[in-house]
């Protein structure tokens, strides 16, 4: 009997559903005859309240990222919004029965905390015993992941895992397992051909420049940074979804000295990795854990408070990442480590050693022996 697995993600676009589509993919992989339904929950249950969630969560962090840092992983924040989220799970529950009801999933993954909290109280409420599966996809905990309703949590590492012992989890609960992303990043890749098919110069060192799925970060201050630097490089620019970011550098690129390929929301990350020396990102958790996998120096520049910060600071201590406080200095630290080959070796040794290449197929492997 082939397995019904409900895969629940939040966002249109976002690293939550770039991990929930890998763990599909890979799924079908390993067992192809799975039925997997893959739903953007908060869609799903409140269509008009989604959207007005995504404006305000995209106006916060780009006008007012303190608003984010009281609010993110705050305790007394998350007692206030404890009755305002039981109301929001009493609205939900008949929704998700339905949904189960007609889809009667045999194993649940979330890999958000909102989804997974909304599962959990629909198991309480309705005495469910399908198992749930909480995928977290930043390298820190935090509260709102935490219901006794999960059957397992999927850990990025064993620090967090320990963290979730010290919040009350049991060990036996925690699966240090990684963050999924799609097989993609761990197959080979023809770095001639990629280098031809951009027009780009195999000899010369690529900087990789990405803002995350929404394009966001101050890229437009940094790539003029970057065009000033004395050492000869050339850069690819990834804009994501931002498409007034992307008509904009469009214009910008052909005044700069250096040579730039230009992207907006691509499936070639693993190409563009492939063939780069470093990259500058945001620090989310998908891209970071792609990078991690390809062995790929990172240079982090004024990530947000809350998960950003969180992830930032995991990634410095292990050495697989410097943070950039100035931009000014950007193409100082660049010029740096181009210059310095066992530099640049560390960080990317440090990246192998903290990377878990196989952790969709560790994951799905997990989901299917449930």
């Amino acid at each position: 009997m082939p397995k019904r697995v409900l895969l629940m993600h939040i966002s249109k676009v976002s690293g939550h559903r770039s991990a929930s589509i890998a763990l599909e993919k890979t799924l079908k992989i390993l067992a192809p005859d799975t039925q997997v339904l893959n739903i953007n929950a908060f869609q799903y249950t409140s269509p008009i309240a989604e959207k007005i969630a995504n404006r305000i969560y995209m106006t916060v962090i780009n006008k007012a990222p303190g608003i984010w840092e009281y609010i993110y992983d705050n305790p007394a924040f998350a007692r206030r919004l404890e009755t305002w989220k039981n109301l929001a799970h009493k609205i939900n529950n008949p929704k998700l029965k339905k949904l189960f009801d007609s889809f009667r999933p045999d194993v649940v993954a979330c890999t958000q905390a909102y989804p997974c909290g909304m599962v959990a109280d629909f198991k309480k409420t309705y005495c469910v015993d399908t198992p749930l599966i909480a995928v977290l996809t930043d390298f820190s905990p935090h509260r709102y992941w935490i219901y006794n309703q999960v059957n397992y949590f999927i850990t990025p590492s064993h620090e967090i895992s320990q963290q979730f012992m010290n919040a009350g989890i049991p060990e036996n609960k925690l699966k240090c397992l990684g963050i999924p992303f799609e097989h993609k990043f761990n197959e080979p890749v023809d770095k001639e051909e990629v280098h031809k098919k951009l027009g780009l110069n195999s000899k010369v060192p690529t900087i990789l420049i990405m803002g995350g799925s929404h394009g966001l970060g101050p890229i437009k201050n940094m790539l003029q940074s970057l065009d000033k630097a004395n050492l000869e490089f050339q850069m690819l620019i990834v804009a994501g979804a931002n498409m007034k970011l992307y008509q904009s550098l469009s214009r910008d690129i052909r005044t700069f000295k250096k040579k730039c390929a230009l992207f907006g929301y691509t499936d070639k990350v693993h190409e563009l990795m492939s063939i780069s020396s470093l990259i500058i990102t945001k620090p989310g958790g998908i891209t970071t854990s792609e990078a991690l996998a390809k062995g790929l120096p990172m240079l982090i520049v004024k990530p947000l408070p809350g998960q950003e910060a969180n992830n930032t600071a995991f990634l410095t201590l292990k050495n697989s990442a410097i943070e950039i406080e100035e931009i000014k200095k950007i193409s100082l630290v660049i010029e740096e480590l181009l210059k310095n080959p066992i530099k640049l070796k560390h960080l990317k040794d440090a990246a192998l050693n903290l990377s878990k290449p196989n952790a969709s197929m560790d994951i799905a492997r997990l989901i299917l022996g449930l």
